[in-house]
């Protein structure tokens, strides 16, 4: 791959994220248009807002010109999502403004919570602005607009984990889903905006998680991703708020749940069921979560743990609660119990005041793990974070040189671990038809690497064997046998 067109890569402001469509949806009534950017609980999110309104009798639609509410489901990690939904939301505008004045335009998620002052009194763009944890409130804040008014709900809860509500599964693959077992985050790193826009941590009644995943499995769904900001520090004590395990009395910490607790539930669901969980932070994770894993053959053997620097000084300065020596150890634990297990990360590149030593040492820190493969970005500031404080003094030249390099670096691991398949066999969930072709399908071994192959007399949904004969950084090719 050619690393200098990776990084001139542009982000497409008039590209369209994912647009959600409930299959089977009524023709009459009131419609929705639901666009989601960002991370996967933002997708996981759309699905709850889309049920909600569906008890309200909004049906869903992909054509946004017939559309009586549209809401884009937004990310505030990056500046460049931002930028993004700002021009999808420039966008949606001209639509009502020539096409559909009674449409109504709304902002959901993160980046709602954040920017809720400009986007409806200064710049004027949305009349409805919605947080994360305020979804429920989503038919008030309708009718209020309906009746002339702006309409905003912000409110972070201590408490909303919206275990009640069944999501309706929206343009997936009715093969794999996501499942929330927490909401918001109390890790506090310095760069990141996610405490202030999805608030504290709290984690959800394991009984409507399991509940769940059985629905899911008995409607034809082979794989669940247990999603939360932090899933490692997953602790249910009957109460989804109470966080403090030195404050519980013996009682409450005898019916206690973490999350290997809650892991090794979830995969006695059923043994076809694959599981995968994300994201897990490298300081809470810990060996009785690596041993569930190995205790299952239906727990995916594939790990997203993101370290987001190499350098334990600028660890310190992110506030991310390990070093490189404590990320060593637990690499080290994770290859020792689960030899074969996929490692991949996220990685932060140009935090302030990061020199040329820090990122030399990010970059020995990825030869020492050999990630399968990652997630790669250039420090931007977000405002009203610790680090915004700081100085951002890493040059843009710069950032973009090392960045390349690190990309690099990434590419030759992530080749090595494909090309280690070859010739082997593995067995792949089919997930959907190919992208480049409609005779092959698309699937994914347990170490989470893509593989494409042609379909055969085999479906959606099924577990096939396949024989490695080709492959590329990123994706395997094969035969099934």
């Amino acid at each position: 791959m050619n690393i200098e067109k990776l990084l001139e890569k542009k982000v497409d402001e008039n590209k369209q994220g994912q647009v959600l469509q409930l299959s089977g949806s009524k023709k009459n009534g009131r419609k929705m248009y639901i666009e989601s950017y960002g991370c996967q609980m933002n997708f996981s999110d759309s699905e709850i807002v889309a049920s909600i309104l569906a008890d309200e009798g909004f049906t869903t639609t992909k054509e946004i010109t017939e559309a009586d509410l549209v809401f884009v489901n937004t990310c505030s990690i990056r500046e460049k999502a931002e930028l993004t939904v700002r021009k999808r939301l420039e966008f949606y505008n001209s639509i009502k403004r020539d096409k559909n004045p009674g449409m109504l335009v709304g902002v959901l998620g993160c980046m709602a919570e954040r920017l809720k002052e400009q986007f409806l009194e200064e710049e004027k763009l949305v009349d409805i602005v919605v947080g994360p944890d305020s979804y429920r409130d989503l038919p008030n804040l309708i009718a209020k607009v309906e009746d002339g008014r702006k309409a905003v709900n912000v409110f972070l809860s201590l408490e909303e984990t919206y275990a009640d509500i069944s999501p309706v599964r929206l343009g997936g693959n009715g093969v794999t889903a996501f499942v929330s077992i927490t909401r918001g985050c109390d890790n506090m790193c310095t760069f990141c905006v996610v405490p202030y826009t999805r608030g504290r941590e709290r984690s959800r009644d394991p009984d409507s998680i399991l509940k769940e995943c059985q629905d899911l499995f008995n409607n034809g769904y082979r794989e669940i991703t247990l999603l939360g900001q932090n899933v490692d520090s997953y602790l249910w004590f009957g109460g989804g708020a109470k966080k403090d395990f030195k404050k519980a009395s013996s009682t409450e910490k005898e019916n206690s749940l973490n999350f290997a607790n809650l892991l090794d539930k979830v995969a006695q669901v059923n043994p076809k069921l694959r599981i995968r969980f994300s994201t897990s932070n490298p300081q809470d994770m810990g060996v009785e979560v690596i041993d569930t894993m190995s205790k299952h053959n239906n727990i995916c053997d594939h790990i997203h743990l993101p370290v987001q620097s190499g350098s334990s000084r600028i660890l310190k300065l992110m506030n991310r609660g390990y070093d490189r020596k404590k990320y060593f150890k637990l690499i080290d634990d994770i290859k020792q119990r689960i030899p074969d297990c996929a490692i991949s990360m996220d990685m932060i590149i140009g935090f302030c005041s990061e020199t040329e030593e820090d990122h030399k040492e990010t970059l020995s820190l990825m030869d020492y793990v050999s990630y399968d493969f990652g997630y790669m970005y250039k420090y931007s500031v977000r405002p009203n974070t610790p680090a915004s404080r700081m100085e951002d003094d890493v040059p843009k030249e710069l950032k973009q040189k090392r960045l390349a390099e690190i990309i690099k670096n990434q590419l030759t691991h992530s080749l090595v671990h494909m090309k280690k398949k070859l010739g082997k066999t593995f067995e792949v969930l089919i997930e959907g038809d190919s992208k480049k072709s409609d005779q092959h399908f698309y699937g994914r071994t347990t170490h989470n690497s893509a593989v494409i192959f042609e379909k055969g007399n085999h479906k959606l949904g099924d577990y096939v064997m396949v024989k490695i004969d080709d492959c590329t950084s990123a994706t395997l090719k094969g035969k099934v046998i």
